[in-house]
């Protein structure tokens, strides 16, 4: 439909480019071992979280995973914003 307006955009611009693959939905788990293949130690487990670390030679990466069926997108993407990784690392870490 040739004529019709451009609708406006609503809401916040996107933080990830269009042709980036979307965040997928795992387990707790499931990124738990994603992250020790990337290097983090898990440090301990304190109820359903578990907190892991990573040290290179001038910088240490924490972060703590929810031990859920699902972990929520929004956690997921500061998990790994947190741990240094991109979606494209971990995706290959899955």
């Amino acid at each position: 439909m040739a004529g019709l307006p451009k609708l406006p955009n609503f809401g916040p611009p996107s933080k990830f480019p269009p042709d980036m693959p979307k965040l997928p939905s795992v387990s707790g788990e499931r990124v738990v071992k994603a992250l020790k293949r990337a290097g983090f130690v898990q440090l301990r487990q304190k109820g359903s979280h578990v907190s892991l670390e990573k040290r290179g030679s001038d910088q240490t990466w924490k972060t703590v995973v929810p031990m859920h069926s699902e972990v929520a997108k929004g956690t997921l993407g500061d998990i790994l914003k947190q741990a240094g990784l991109t979606l494209t690392e971990f995706l290959e870490l899955l």
